[in-house]
């Protein structure tokens, strides 16, 4: 019978030949799923005996590995801000970047809470999460705000113009309790009419440059295309919901918009040519880049109103 560290071994290699990104960690990861314990186990036991239906459910891993499929899709699942997302193929795979949307919102949902809290009756905080994908910024937004006790004054929308990704987000929205207060909804970006705009709207739409595409892990071939191209300079699908902020951002709202690293000024750019009265600040992350565009409305009283192009 194999021990874990010698299948291991022979998955690092297998998976060194095959140039994944992190071997080490993918064969890890793998072997703990065929296994049924958590990554940290396998590591901390290497002597430990690995059963034959293991053994062989961790050799066909591998080999889906080998050819490029990314472990999430493998395992059916991703862990992000302390949440297990169910993930595959109708989706985006959740990135750690991401995480700052989720950080961001959750402390100016609280802030507003803070400020103004909402009487008996009154409307609940509204806020979407634009291009929801798998759900993952909504549903981690619904998770903590339930556990702070503020989920019942917040109503979160995700919207999506993808039929498949939204079974997916509702399953991971269902999956964790959450789904009676986060709703989907498909759209291209935000509903044709906005009958009522949103206190917050949250978005990681694609932005890698289309001439990019090709460059990325091979793992990212098995991603949806739509959810990655992001045009030309990697903005078209972000410049088509800034157009939109004037009807979908209540005054005194605020819109998260996750951008590239290497986009800050050309994001800065974009809002001033297309909403010259609504200032933008970019917020970075632990890695001190920059990672989520911070754009809010003129103040009511700016007379501008803050309408599409302006003088």
């Amino acid at each position: 019978m194999a021990t874990v560290e010698a299948l291991l071994r022979a998955g690092i290699e297998r998976l060194r030949v095959a140039r994944s990104e992190t071997p080490r960690l993918d064969a890890e990861l793998l072997l703990g799923h065929a296994i049924g314990v958590d990554r940290t186990v396998v590591v901390a036991h290497p002597e430990a005996p690995v059963g034959t239906d293991a053994e062989t459910r961790y050799l066909d891993d591998l080999a889906r590995r080998e050819r490029g499929e990314p472990v999430a899709y493998i395992r059916g699942f991703k862990e992000f801000y302390g949440l297990a997302f169910a993930t595959d193929a109708r989706a985006l795979i959740p990135r750690p970047d991401t995480e700052l949307i989720v950080e961001l919102a959750e402390r100016e949902v609280a802030r507003r809470l803070s400020a103004a809290p909402h009487a008996v009756g009154s409307p609940p905080l509204r806020v979407v999460d634009v291009g929801t994908g798998a759900g993952t910024i909504a549903v981690a937004l619904g998770v903590i705000l339930r556990k702070r006790g503020m989920l019942g004054e917040v109503e979160i929308i995700g919207t999506d113009d993808s039929a498949e990704a939204l079974e997916l987000a509702r399953e991971n929205a269902v999956g964790h309790v959450v789904g009676d207060r986060v709703r989907f909804v498909e759209a291209d970006l935000l509903p044709p009419v906005v009958a009522t705009p949103f206190d917050l709207l949250l978005a990681n739409l694609p932005y890698v440059r289309s001439d990019a595409i090709a460059g990325l892990p091979i793992a990212a071939s098995f991603e949806p295309a739509h959810a990655l191209d992001g045009g030309p300079d990697g903005l078209s699908a972000i410049r088509r919901v800034i157009e939109r902020l004037p009807e979908g951002v209540a005054s005194g709202g605020l819109a998260l918009l996750e951008i590239a690293a290497d986009q800050a000024a050309d994001m800065e750019a974009a809002v001033a040519a297309a909403l010259p009265f609504w200032t933008v600040t970019i917020e970075t992350d632990l890695g001190g880049l920059p990672r989520v565009a911070r754009i809010a409305p003129p103040p009511p009283d700016a007379g501008a109103g803050g309408g599409f192009g302006g003088d």
